[in-house]
C-alpha cells in the first residue's frame, strides 16, 4: 500500500507525532493507518516509561473555573524552554479543563486519580495518553504533579484565583462574601507572602515543635536567666505564628492592618487556600553542558 503525503498528514493529525515517525510507522504497517496509530501509541508509552525517572522541576501553573468551582494545576517538564512551548501549555490548560469538567468531589487532590479522565470530551483521549504523546513529541519527561479543586459550599461562598505569570498560582475560598475584589486581593497577598496556613490552629504540631526547639536553643545560647529565656521563646513563637499564618500577616496593600482584620471588616471568613509554585520541593535539573557535548564527541570533559 502506497505511503502518501495525505496519509502521513492524517496520521499526524490523529496522533500529534512527528512527520518522520508517522512515515516510519506507516511503512512498518504497510500503509494501515489504524495499525500505525497503535504503533505510535506504544512508542509513546515506551518513551514515557524511559523518561519517567528524569527530573521534571520546570513547568507551569494553570487555573480553570469561576467563583463557584475552580481548579489549580501544576504540570511539570524538564526545561524552562519546554515550559514555554505552546503544545505544552495547551496540554496543561486541557488538563485543568478536564479535571474541572469531571465533577470530582470538593477538595479532590490526587493526580493519579485523574490520569484516565477524558480530554476535550470523549474524542480527545485521556490525560495519560495525551501526556505520553506529548513526551514523544517533545522528548522530555512530563508529569501532572498536583492539583487543588475547590467548590463553593453555599451561595455565600466565592472562589478567587490569581496567577503570577505561569510560575505561581493561588486559589482561595471565602465564606460570607461574594466580593471579587476582596478575594483577588487576598489571593495576591498569598502569592506574595507565602503563608503556611490560614490560622494558628492549622500549623502542624511537628512544625511548631521544631521552631520552639530552635528558639529554645537560641535563648539558651544567649546566657539569659531561665525565666527571661522562657519569655524570649514565647515571644519568638508568637512572631513566627504571626508571620506564617495568613490571618496574622500584615496585609501587603495596607501593612497597618492584618489580613484577619481585613476579612473581619467584610464579615467574611477564609475557608481554604492553595498556593502552588513551579518546582517547589523538587530537585532542580543541573546539566553540565560541556560534559554533555564532550560525551557526544567521545572525549572526556
Amino acid at each position: 500500500m502506497a505511503i502518501t503525503a495525505s496519509k502521513i498528514k492524517e496520521l499526524r493529525e490523529r496522533t500529534g507525532a512527528g512527520m518522520l515517525d508517522c512515515k516510519h510507522a506507516l511503512s512498518e504497517s504497510g500503509g494501515d493507518i489504524d495499525a500505525a496509530v497503535e504503533a505510535l501509541r506504544k512508542k509513546g508509552v515506551a518513551a514515557a516509561e524511559q523518561k519517567a525517572g528524569r527530573i521534571a522541576a520546570e513547568g507551569v501553573i494553570v487555573h480553570a473555573g469561576d467563583a463557584r468551582a475552580g481548579v489549580l494545576v501544576e504540570v511539570n517538564c524538564e526545561t524552562d524552554f519546554v515550559a514555554k512551548d505552546a503544545s505544552f501549555t495547551a496540554f496543561a490548560e486541557r488538563v485543568a479543563d478536564a479535571i474541572l469538567a469531571a465533577d470530582l468531589p470538593d477538595d479532590s487532590a490526587d493526580p493519579s486519580a485523574v490520569a484516565a479522565l477524558a480530554l476535550d470530551g470523549n474524542g480527545g483521549g485521556t490525560i495519560e495518553t495525551a501526556r505520553q504523546t506529548l513526551i514523544t513529541q517533545i522528548g522530555e519527561n512530563i508529569s501532572v504533579r498536583r492539583f487543588a479543586l475547590m467548590k463553593a459550599g453555599s451561595s455565600d461562598d466565592a472562589l478567587s484565583a490569581y496567577l503570577h505569570g505561569a510560575r505561581i498560582g493561588v486559589m482561595v475560598r471565602l465564606g460570607g462574601t461574594a466580593d471579587e475584589s476582596l478575594g483577588r486581593d487576598i489571593a495576591m497577598h498569598i502569592a506574595a507572602s507565602r503563608p503556611l496556613c490560614i490560622d494558628e490552629t492549622d500549623i502542624p504540631a511537628q512544625t511548631l515543635e521544631r521552631e520552639k526547639a530552635i528558639f529554645a536553643a537560641q535563648a539558651a545560647e544567649s546566657g539569659k536567666p531561665p525565666e527571661i529565656a522562657e519569655k524570649m521563646v514565647a515571644g519568638r513563637v508568637k512572631k513566627f505564628l504571626k508571620e506564617n499564618t495568613l490571618l496574622g500577616q500584615p496585609f501587603v496593600k495596607d501593612p497597618e492592618r492584618s489580613v484577619g482584620q481585613l476579612v473581619a471588616a467584610a464579615n467574611a471568613t477564609v475557608e481554604r487556600m492553595a498556593r502552588f509554585e513551579v518546582g517547589e520541593g523538587l530537585e532542580k535539573r543541573s546539566d553540565d553542558f560541556v560534559a554533555e557535548v564532550m560525551a557526544q564527541a567521545g572525549r572526556p570533559a
